[in-house]
């Protein structure tokens, strides 16, 4: 890798870190497409890029679509806001209606008072729909606008219960999450976004798709550098400091990046957790297990932290089976153990 200005530091592969031939060889199998169609991959050791490729439809410059990694990155501009004190570690067992002002009560199903940001941010909101109303939400778009968006998640849905609010992986949960946050920051979501997480960590090259309501989009949506998403991992293994600065609150940080339910979707792996809009998985290498946190996008765009290595993988694809996954407790990580 070269310096690029971007507030990341460059190392060499088995000088500052790692088996160089383990890494060299898997990346060029990458290259000739066996595990898929990739678009980059790189490695952070101890805070220094120490390896950067890429492939097909990567590029170095070029933002690149995140797909439901985009919840991840949420979540912490969730623990940002309440590092600034917009929100707090209490406020996350309230209902999620209590931060909303102008919706009708009136016309919410039953039960939509248990949905507190907690639930909503563990998929767990307990809302559900038919096939008919998901199709009433394409095809009217012009209907949602703002908290119009909110009100019809909240009367259309099945009553919520205590059993509806079993693990369901979902776009409403993390809709709402984002009108939670315009509503209790300071100007609008997307200028806080901006200024007070992307500016804060140097990302000033990406782009992020409008919702229905007008807000920055909560389910996906996000397009970043590679290099980039280096930093959010970098963020999750430092605390959330950054140079120096506690950025995101580091108690929410903990809750976010560990276990609060299983991840139980049948196309979700084995093992694989949920805590804040990131996953937890604990990594088998040998006879010794490593406590992983995961953003994970549709199509195989992961940042992957792990702390007990000071390690970030980050990779990028346009795969609609992430094969490359399989060899990161194979040969990145043992690359990086001893």
């Amino acid at each position: 890798p070269a310096a690029r200005n971007d507030g990341i530091v460059i190392g060499e592969l088995g000088v500052d870190g790692g088996k160089k031939n383990m890494i060299v060889k898997l990346a060029q199998e990458i290259a000739d497409s066996t595990h898929g169609d990739f678009d980059s991959f790189l490695i952070a050791h101890k805070d220094k890029l120490l390896f950067e490729s890429y492939y097909l439809r990567g590029r170095v410059d070029l933002p690149h679509w995140q797909g439901s990694a985009t919840k991840s990155h949420l979540s912490l501009i969730v623990g940002r806001a309440m590092q600034l004190g917009y929100l707090t570690m209490a406020d996350l067992k309230k209902p999620l209606v209590s931060f909303l002002k102008g919706l009708d009560s009136s016309k919410f199903v039953d039960g939509v008072e248990k949905i507190t940001l907690h639930k909503a941010m563990s998929m767990r909101s307990g809302l559900r729909f038919s096939e008919e109303h998901m199709d009433q939400f394409r095809k009217n778009p012009s209907q949602f606008k703002g908290l119009a968006q909110i009100q019809a998640f909240l009367e259309l849905s099945a009553p919520v219960t205590r059993k509806s609010q079993s693990y369901k992986y979902q776009s409403p949960d993390p809709i709402m999450v984002m009108q939670v946050l315009d509503a209790v920051v300071l100007g609008s979501a997307k200028d806080f976004i901006k200024n007070e997480f992307l500016n804060k960590i140097g990302i000033n090259v990406y782009n992020w798709r409008n919702d229905l309501s007008g807000l920055p989009s909560g389910d996906e949506g996000f397009s970043v550098t590679s290099r980039d998403m280096l930093k959010f991992g970098m963020l999750v293994n430092n605390k959330g400091v950054w140079n120096g600065e506690q950025l995101i609150s580091s108690k929410y940080l903990a809750k976010a990046t560990s276990k609060r339910t299983k991840a139980i979707e049948d196309w979700q792996p084995d093992g694989f957790n949920y805590g804040y809009l990131w996953y937890q998985a604990y990594i088998a290498v040998e006879d010794k297990r490593y406590d992983v946190k995961i953003a994970a996008g549709g199509g195989g765009q992961y940042i992957i932290a792990l702390k007990e290595l000071d390690l970030i993988i980050v990779i990028t694809a346009h795969n609609r089976e992430d094969l490359l996954i399989t060899q990161i407790s194979k040969r990145i990580i043992p690359a990086f153990t001893k």
